[in-house]
């Protein structure tokens, strides 16, 4: 049994978001020894605005991945730093774990509402 309500396909939206950032996260850390590799990120905040506020055509848009600013060069050009980068997987997985929370939440009203007449 499927459910889709908007708040269900928005929690969706940001569990596909969290899910971005903790790739981009893994692979700016499996980066961190290659010469000139640039840390890439996204705009969670940014990208939810716009997946609430229309964009709603033909599926979800692609992220805009951006360069990370305010990161120290290496010699070799790789500006990739373990503890940004541990702290950026640490907030995209709780992110990811409050969304997982309202989907339980939202499902289990829906359930809910369903079984009340008994």
């Amino acid at each position: 049994m499927e459910f889709n309500t908007r708040v269900s396909e928005q929690i969706g939206r940001y569990l596909d978001l969290a899910t971005s950032e903790i790739k981009l996260t893994a692979a700016n850390m499996a980066n961190i020894d290659t010469p000139g590799y640039r840390a890439v990120g996204m705009d969670f905040e940014a990208e939810m605005r716009g997946a609430s506020t229309g964009g709603q055509g033909k599926g979800p848009r692609p992220v805009r991945i951006r360069d990370v600013d305010g990161l120290i060069a290496r010699p070799d050009g790789n500006n990739v730093s373990m503890d940004h980068e541990g702290l950026r997987l640490a907030e995209a997985q709780l992110k990811f774990k409050i969304g997982v929370a309202l989907l339980r939440e939202q499902n289990q009203t829906l359930m809910d509402a369903i079984h009340a007449d008994k």
